[in-house]
């Protein structure tokens, strides 16, 4: 029997001469064969780290540049870069998302003006009256009624 190295850990080991005919004989063991054919490249997570194996045709045909352990971490990165701000497919400008930005801040959903606290019934009012200027100092809380008389200058 002939004495063979094998291509990926380089260690000896004997094969019978009719594998060596049929082209088989390269690799010590299945596990060496698998490495042997692994072309890729390993790279880290962009959101935990960890260190994830990519195969070159990923690498290459990947649009973000961008490697993801898992389904977590790919979503994590994507609410953050794709669903946010100008990115996201419901994007309106920044012209109706007031009311959003208002809840989301720790001003109490009341009316400034005559105290009702049925969020059913509370606008987002623009103090300087620029609907695209929603800056939080611009923006304050009135109920409908109160809004309506604000704007045509019935009172206040």
């Amino acid at each position: 029997m002939p004495i063979k190295k094998c291509l990926f850990c380089k260690k000896e080991f004997y094969i019978k001469l009719s594998r060596v005919k049929k082209g088989w004989g390269k690799y010590c063991s299945s596990k060496c064969q698998y490495q042997g054919y692994k072309t890729g490249k390993f790279v880290k997570c962009d959101i935990c780290g960890n260190k994830i194996y990519r195969a070159i045709h990923e690498i290459k045909h990947s649009e973000s540049k961008k490697f993801f352990c898992n389904k977590s971490c790919f979503a994590v990165w994507k609410n953050k870069h794709l669903l946010t701000g100008k990115n996201h497919p419901r994007w309106k400008d920044g012209k109706a998302s007031y009311r959003e930005r208002m809840l989301r801040t720790k001003i109490l959903p009341i009316c400034v003006k005559c105290g009702i606290k049925d969020i059913r019934v509370l606008l987002t009012h623009h103090i300087d009256g620029n609907r695209k200027n929603n800056k939080i100092s611009n923006l304050k809380w009135l109920c409908r009624n109160c809004h309506y008389l604000v704007h045509n200058r019935k009172t206040f």
